[in-house]
């Protein structure tokens, strides 16, 4: 049997106090104020993982809140390489006060995966710091469940890299607040010497009632072509 390594990624919780401002790699509060969502995730996610988050308030808070609906997990491993984009000066500006004075304008992101916000970083270089941490520990901990609580673009940054995405793509996937995201590694075999990654769910809300929960080993086919 292959060694299968099972990566399961959560958004953090909706943050509080920004009133439409960039935060990117600041540090707000997150509101876990929503029990049934955590107890949710706490059924669904695996017992005795390892537990991984960023440095930023919002991920851990949402982990302690997932702990706290009753998943058994220890105390986070924490990973400042897996914390959000860092968008430099617009970071505490009103979002519509920052696109005003873009052009040309991205459709939906703040700047392309190559575009660099004054005094921040490309995309490209977060997927290129997240990509690195999340090598070691794919070899750190082979063969265990990983659960990370992280932000929208360090998932974005995983699906980039680990499934060969352009950067410009990865940004077009749509990550929620407390949703789940689960990349798998199966270890190099002779046939398969590189190995192999493979996504199981995106952007997966989980049911808040018990029992309703999808086959875990269900390929979603959701990524944009």
């Amino acid at each position: 049997m292959t060694q299968r390594t099972r990566w399961w990624w959560v958004r953090h919780a909706p943050v509080t106090g920004v009133d439409g401002r960039i935060y990117g790699n600041s540090d707000p509060e997150a509101n876990t104020a929503d029990p049934p969502t955590y107890a949710a995730l706490a059924r669904l996610l695996p017992k005795d993982a390892l537990l991984v988050t960023s440095h930023l308030r919002r991920a851990i808070q949402t982990a302690a809140a997932i702990r706290d609906a009753g998943l058994a997990l220890p105390e986070p491993l924490v990973e400042r390489d897996l914390g959000e984009q860092h968008f430099g000066d617009w970071q505490g500006r009103k979002r519509e006060e920052v696109w005003a004075e873009l052009n040309p304008r991205h459709l939906f992101w703040l700047q392309p995966a190559l575009g660099r916000p004054p005094g921040g970083e490309t995309f490209v270089e977060m997927v290129q710091r997240v990509a690195l941490t999340i090598d070691r520990l794919n070899i750190d901990h082979a063969g265990r469940d990983i659960v990370v609580v992280a932000h929208g673009g360090t998932i974005r940054a995983a699906l980039a890299h680990k499934l060969r995405l352009d950067p410009e793509v990865a940004l077009a996937c749509q990550v929620d607040n407390c949703s789940l995201t689960r990349l798998d590694h199966f270890a190099p075999t002779e046939s398969h010497p590189e190995g192999a990654w493979a996504l199981f769910h995106f952007n997966y809300r989980p049911a808040e009632k018990p029992g309703v929960e999808p086959d875990r080993t269900a390929m979603l086919a959701l990524l944009p072509r």
